[in-house]
This record gives C-alpha cells, structure tokens and sequence, in this order.
C-alpha cells in the first residue's frame, strides 16, 4: 500500500509515522525504502526485531528514515563507519554506537516477556547415504573449479552464491538438483522421525524451508506416515483458515511453511517444535521464524531444531551464523565486531 499509493500519502503531513518490521526498508534503493523516504511527519519510528540482518549498511537506512542527517549520506557512511568496522577497526564501532544510543531503544525479549518458557535451540546433524555424499562431492568439485575461473575473471561473488545454492541443495535431498531423481533423503527422513515422535508425544510443530520444493518432497513422507499436515506458502489463498486451523487443539500437529510466507507475523503458539530444514547465513531470518511459536501466548517450553548435513557447507554456515549475530549487537549492543558476507567467506564456505 505505501509503495501504491506514495503520491497520496507524500502528498500532506503526518502527525507520525511508524513502519513496523522495519527491515523492509534495509535496501535504501528499493522502491518501499524511497517511498517511506518520502514521507513527511512530525515523528517517525522504526519498530524492528532484526535492524540488522546482513550489514551496517540496512541500520543506515533505518535511521535515514528515522532521523535523516544523523549518519551522513550513504557514502559517508561507508567510509567512516562501515567499513572500518568491517576491518575491525574498534574505535570506528565506539563511534557509531555513541552516535545511534541517543535514538535507539532496544529492548529484548527477556525484558518485555519474562513469563515466556524458555527456548531452547538445538542442532540435529544428518550423515548422508553413500549415494548422497557422491551427488554432493560431485557437485562441490564442479562448484568450486566454476567459482575459482568466474572470480579470476571478473570478482562477482555471484557466482559464488548460485553454486552455494547447489551445494545446499545436494545437501538437503539430490531431487532438488537439476536432472536428478531421488524419492527421499536422509535429511527428510531425519525430519519424519523427529516429527513422528513429536505427534505421538502430543506436540505440534512447524517446518520451515527457503524452498517449497523440498516442502513438496516432505508431503509424501508425511502422507505415508499418515501424519496430518497443513501447509503455508505463497499460494496459499485463506492464511488466517490455515493458522486457526493449526492453532486448533484438535487440528493437524504439523504445518509446512515457506520462511517468505511464513516466517513473520503470524502468532502460531500452537506448536512448541520448529525444525528448520535449510540453515543460511543469515540467522535473523530462521530466529523470526523461531519466534512464530516462542512468543507472547506461548505456555510450554519451545524446542528449535536445525536439521545440518555433517561435513557440508551446511555446517560451515552455521559458524558464519555466530559471527553474523555479532552485527546487532555490535552496532546496538556489546557486541566486537560486525561482518558482512565476503568474498572470503563465500570461498571459504565453498571448502
């Protein structure tokens, strides 16, 4: 609606204005960030759980909006903020956390929700079959020669990120992978396992994956095990029908969910077990998703799974994962240092 209909909405002034999941507008060229640029308001606020998801860069454009001026033009900022973060400079960190104190109130969920039951994250590691671990040595080998000659050439990291995506693919279930057939995978039945238990246990749970195609390769295993389902992704036409239905006590002990569809603002205290099925290097997505179930409504104690293929990128991501969370912190909190994903890296995920 903002980006609709920004010539109305431009057009008088504003008591205040409040963008809730504010991270919307971390990319100050998309067309929502220049939209909500062009608001006029007496007051504005942010309101986020996750101002930093990848680099310094997104809380730049938040506080654009916010307090423009503040941080200086986006150049500026680079030069003297960002990027001498990212190189460890501790003095250029100290200078920005002085600069944003003023204008920021963070609060933590331990803070503003201490009667939630505890969560608790846990990681489910998965060998791959023999036939497996030859799909996906196979696809690494070519992975990293195409990474190596693309680099040489010309640096983009592009290249990079699509034969990580082929290598979390080969991970997760070989059918994902282009003129590949395969029925299941070890990751999948891991999951069909865990699930089973939790249903006859009385739990329900959420399953969340970046790809719908590897949802529709988990739907038959749960058929087969007659498990009840329900599912949430970008199709889905009746989302409010779907989370009453899973809310339900009586309703399907498992919903399949997209992270895009379903990963924010849907209260689905119903479930008290998350697997995550695909992990990436940006853990502020899969924490939104956690948090569907571990939220203000929540009575039982939550358990998060990460389903992680052993000796694949998969568990290089996770280490990338902590350095990733220092990125918040570091800029808001106490954190030491704030990264970005480098060209580094991605080579070094690539192994």
């Amino acid at each position: 609606v903002l980006r609709l209909d920004i010539e109305l909405l431009a057009a008088r002034e504003w008591g205040a204005v409040v963008l809730d999941e504010a991270q919307v507008i971390k990319n100050p060229e998309s067309q929502a960030a220049q939209a909500a640029y062009r608001l006029r308001a007496s007051q504005r606020l942010c309101l986020s759980g996750t101002p930093v998801e990848n680099r310094l860069e997104e809380l730049w454009s938040l506080l654009h909006f916010a307090n423009p001026g503040l941080l200086g033009g986006r150049r500026d900022f680079a030069v003297r903020y960002a990027e001498p973060i990212a190189n460890g400079d501790a003095g250029a960190l100290a200078r920005l956390r002085e600069k944003v104190k003023p204008f920021v109130l963070r609060r933590l969920k331990r803070d503003v929700a201490p009667e939630l039951p505890p969560r608790t994250d846990h990681v489910l590691f998965v060998a791959l079959t023999p036939e497996e671990r030859d799909t996906y040595d196979a696809v690494r080998a070519a992975a990293r020669r195409e990474v190596a000659e693309r680099l040489a050439q010309d640096g983009n990291v592009l290249a990079a990120l699509e034969a990580l995506l082929r290598l979390r693919q080969a991970a997760c279930h070989p059918g994902l992978l282009p003129g590949r057939e395969a029925t299941s995978s070890s990751k999948v039945e891991r999951l069909l396992f865990a699930l089973e238990h939790a249903a006859s246990d009385g739990h329900k749970a959420l399953v969340f994956s970046q790809w719908t195609s590897l949802l529709d390769r988990v739907e038959p295993d749960l058929q087969a095990a007659e498990i009840p389902f329900l599912r949430l992704d970008g199709t889905t036409r009746d989302r409010g029908a779907v989370v009453a239905a899973f809310q339900d006590p009586a309703g399907p002990p498992v919903l399949l969910s997209s992270l895009k569809a379903g990963g924010t603002g849907l209260n689905l205290t119903a479930a008290d077990h998350v697997f995550l099925l695909d992990p990436w290097w940006n853990p502020a997505v899969e924490d939104q998703a956690a948090d569907r179930a571990h939220r203000i409504g929540q009575e039982r104690p939550v358990m998060v799974h990460r389903l992680v293929a052993r000796d694949t990128v998969e568990e290089g991501i996770l280490a990338l994962q902590e350095r990733k969370r220092e990125l918040a912190s570091s800029a808001l909190g106490t954190g030491d240092a704030a990264l970005g994903l480098t060209r580094e890296d991605l080579l070094a995920l690539l192994g």
